[in-house]
């Protein structure tokens, strides 16, 4: 996937940096935000973000639980912030209601 893919997703749910200051830079110049950024967001939300590395597959694996424990969704990156962004990407289109 690519930590470009990642925030390519980010940028088409909507998201607008806030802060061009606090959020981290992308090698093309776009921010992105930063991996506690990102955990507000969940929390807002009400979700818990956890990102793991997962050493059998050398990937990183973001998944988000409830208030109750369930499971919101989870995804894998092969690095923490592309996990991180990715997941974000999901939980902002999860949020947007169907028409």
């Amino acid at each position: 996937m690519g930590i470009d893919f990642a925030i390519d997703e980010l940028y088409a749910s909507g998201w607008t940096a806030p802060d061009a200051d606090s959020c981290q830079k992308h090698q093309d110049g776009r921010p992105y935000p930063s991996l506690p950024s990102i955990s507000a967001a969940f929390d807002e939300a009400g979700f818990e973000l956890s990102v793991r590395h997962i050493q059998l597959f050398d990937c990183y694996r973001a998944e988000w639980r409830d208030a109750s424990g369930a499971a919101g969704g989870a995804v894998v990156g092969q690095t923490e912030d592309e996990a991180a962004v990715y997941a974000l990407s999901q939980l902002r289109r999860s949020l947007v209601p169907h028409a």
